[in-house]
């Protein structure tokens, strides 16, 4: 862990009061009715050790992905994400999202950022392949799915951050859109989770 993200993980407590307190953030959506046009189980992506991750392979699960980086004020989130994953194993994946797309907070390589999570904050949880996850030519297909109406249903929403999380059901129905400001550890997402 570098000086930056030593800072970081000691400020993040007070980060997260900070933009909790100024409504920074905090935007959270709901969907319990309106079904995927493109089925989410048809999706894949490449784990960051260049294993495919089916997401076929998750049916009867909950599924919470994020976008990730190691150098962000929201970093210290791995160590509630993989709380939250040890907590709901039997129910509930975790998949992270490592991205650049945001003032430059995600520089590693795929071993660098998988060696980082484990190292500092125990993540067992798949990553996926560093990726493009804002709309744009490049952007992952799973965020492509995730921020696009006509595919998962009613969401169009992109991450603003990183950190943004996606909840998908069980059946494969995105439920839940969460800005960064709500952890892992909040209320909001384990009811969500539950």
């Amino acid at each position: 862990m570098n000086y930056r993200q030593k800072l970081l993980k000691a400020v993040y407590p007070a980060w997260m009061w900070w933009t909790k307190l100024m409504g920074k953030n905090t935007m959270q959506m709901n969907n319990t009715e309106k079904r995927p046009a493109v089925s989410f189980y048809d999706l894949e992506t490449v784990a960051n050790d260049g294993s495919p991750i089916r997401f076929s392979d998750f049916k009867g699960r909950k599924v919470l992905l994020v976008n990730t980086a190691s150098n962000c004020g929201y970093t210290g989130q791995y160590e509630d994400l993989q709380l939250l994953y040890e907590a709901n194993k039997t129910k509930l994946i975790v998949i992270g999202f490592p991205a650049n797309d945001f003032k430059e907070q995600e520089k590693g390589t795929d071993e660098e950022i998988a060696q980082f999570c484990k190292v500092n904050f125990g993540v067992t949880f798949p990553l996926a392949k560093k990726s493009v996850v804002v709309k744009s030519a490049e952007q992952n297909p799973v965020f492509q799915w995730l921020t696009d109406a006509a595919k998962n249903g009613w969401c169009n929403q992109e991450p603003v951050w990183n950190f943004t999380k996606y909840l998908v059901n069980e059946e494969g129905i995105l439920t839940g859109y969460f800005e960064p400001s709500l952890s892992p550890a909040s209320a909001e997402i384990k009811n969500a989770v539950k």
